[in-house]
């Protein structure tokens, strides 16, 4: 999946989110993703819940299109520092 799409879903399934997302293994490696997030929605939230927002946004993708997700999220506060 490319890594653009991503990002797009996320964003659009996240309150004001901003998704970064990119191969992990290179260029060639369309199933090992790395994304970070950053999000207001993820205030209040524990690292678990904040992830499984994303996994969520995500939906049937993490099961069919991403074989793997190394996932960074942050409210805008924390990535802020």
């Amino acid at each position: 999946m490319d890594p653009a799409d991503v990002a797009t879903i996320i964003e659009s399934e996240l309150a004001d989110a901003e998704a970064t997302v990119s191969r992990a293994r290179g260029e060639h490696d369309d199933d090992h993703l790395t994304a970070t997030v950053v999000s207001p929605a993820f205030e209040g939230q524990s690292l678990v819940q904040q992830h499984q927002q994303v996994y969520d946004a995500l939906d049937d993708h993490m099961t069919t299109d991403i074989h793997a997700l190394e996932l960074s999220t942050y409210t805008p506060d924390e990535y802020e520092e």
